[in-house]
């Protein structure tokens, strides 16, 4: 059999990439491996609504705090000006 030189050349050019593209799929593996996975769609909605329910709460207890320090109005006597200036229960 006759070798042809130009097929020799190719196959072995061809043969050394594959064999680069080898050891760069083995070497960039761990570094893949390490990325994080992606996160669940449910959970990130889950925590989501958390968030916004302990958010409502912090306002609601805010308001709740300044509720609580409102001065109670004072009791005013609307006949106060009616009355007379001696104003004893002896005159029935």
């Amino acid at each position: 059999m006759i070798a042809c030189p130009a097929r020799n050349k190719w196959v072995t050019a061809m043969a050394r990439y594959i064999v680069a593209l080898v050891l760069l799929a083995i070497i960039a593996g761990p570094a893949f491996a390490q990325q994080k996975p992606p996160e669940n769609p449910l959970a990130v909605d889950a925590q989501q609504k958390k968030k916004e329910a302990l958010e409502v709460e912090k306002q609601y207890n805010a308001t709740r705090k300044y509720r609580d320090q409102a001065p109670t109005p004072t009791r005013t006597d609307p006949w106060q000006n009616m009355r007379g200036a001696d104003d004893s229960n002896t005159k029935r």
